[in-house]
């Protein structure tokens, strides 16, 4: 069995701390700290107090949930805390975000917002709190593809300041500059304004805690990537792509972009969009219209997995443009696909950040 935090969730719910009756979850007793390693399970539980009298029978019920509901294979690693002992939280940007992914493309017009939006839904469905941000000043598209194009944030003071709340679709927490410009007028901000709009989006907003922090990033390389880089420490970057050599050639510009030496941002992988049309009549036939195997190729040359091929079918456009995204059906081919992307992402991610020390920000010199 594939183990996912809502599996872990599903089995703490039905444990009960004697102290008041009320499940460990109920208790908000489970520690941001969930791992996930294969069978492996780890995690930390928080009792009001260090000499709590239930502390090591609660444990030991624990283990028993988690091996029933999960298998008996499942090795349980068990942390015990006190609410007066918490650690404070760390002195930085985004303290409650444990994965920053940058979703990126060499060019526009691969389909990378449509895969952004269908990949934040699929780790949401997995059980992991997700938050997505358009990052695209110029052309912001997230609202639409979440049916919330009429929604205004409001703020919020929290700690003395006025934080902007973002919008909830899906499960997924969303901010864009859609949400605060009309879609009938353009943008037309010199690239200080755009950036300086983007650090709001980013340190002005009650994201809270969050396991993945998805940024739907502009096609090709700009102001904002190095805004992005500059201000935050990204954990990795998945590129999107399509079959043709032109969207090829741009996706290693991009690629490029996040290996310098100065970035040194880890690809978790390549996405290769509409790498075949599927008619609906006919969901067993693939015609591959803008060339075949260009996606393959290419991870191979530049030493990247690639996670998924996506079909293009009439189904995945017109859910994007309905604002209900094709994972929302994951019996689907589209949803199929998507879905299987989110469970790869979050293998790559948890092998980076084993192997790997996290991504720090570019310094400006």
């Amino acid at each position: 069995m594939t183990l996912y935090p809502n599996l872990i969730r599903e089995a703490l719910a039905t444990v009960r701390y004697p102290g008041n009756g009320k499940s460990v979850i109920d208790n908000e007793m489970l520690e941001d700290d969930l791992r996930i390693d294969g069978q492996k399970v780890s995690f930390s539980l928080i009792f009001p107090k260090a000499t709590d009298p239930f502390k090591n029978s609660l444990i030991k019920a624990a283990e028993a949930a988690i091996h029933q509901h999960c298998g008996a294979d499942v090795e349980v690693t068990i942390h015990a805390k006190s609410a007066q002992q918490l650690p404070p939280e760390p002195d930085k940007l985004l303290p409650d975000v444990k994965n920053i992914i940058a979703v990126s493309s060499g060019k526009g017009g691969v389909g990378k917002s449509t895969v952004t939006a269908n990949l934040a839904i699929g780790l949401a469905k997995l059980g992991y709190r997700v938050g997505l941000l358009d990052c695209d000043i110029f052309g912001p598209s997230i609202p639409k593809m979440f049916h919330v194009e009429e929604a205004r944030p409001y703020a919020e003071q929290v700690d003395g300041r006025d934080l902007i709340v973002p919008i909830e679709q899906y499960g997924i927490k969303l901010l864009s500059i859609g949400f605060f410009v009309s879609p009938e007028q353009a943008t037309l901000w010199r690239g200080g304004m755009a950036s300086n709009a983007l650090k709001q989006l980013i340190g002005e907003a009650k994201w809270g805690p969050l396991d993945y922090f998805i940024l739907d990033t502009p096609p090709g390389t700009s102001d904002i990537h190095l805004t992005l880089l500059q201000t935050l420490g990204i954990t990795g970057a998945l590129i999107v792509t399509t079959p043709q050599q032109v969207a090829l050639a741009d996706a290693r510009k991009g690629i490029n972009m996040y290996e310098n030496d100065k970035v040194n941002v880890p690809i978790l992988g390549l996405v290769e969009n509409m790498a075949w049309f599927t008619p609906a009549e006919h969901p067993d036939e693939k015609y591959y219209i803008f060339g075949q195997g260009g996606g393959a190729a290419l991870a191979d040359e530049l030493h990247v997995p690639l996670l998924a091929q996506i079909p293009l079918v009439q189904s995945l456009c017109q859910s994007g443009d309905d604002g209900t995204p094709a994972v929302l059906e994951p019996a689907s081919p589209a949803g199929m696909a998507m879905m299987s992307l989110a469970a790869k992402l979050v293998t790559q991610v948890d092998r980076r950040n084993q192997e790997q020390a996290p991504t720090e920000r570019v310094k400006v010199e």
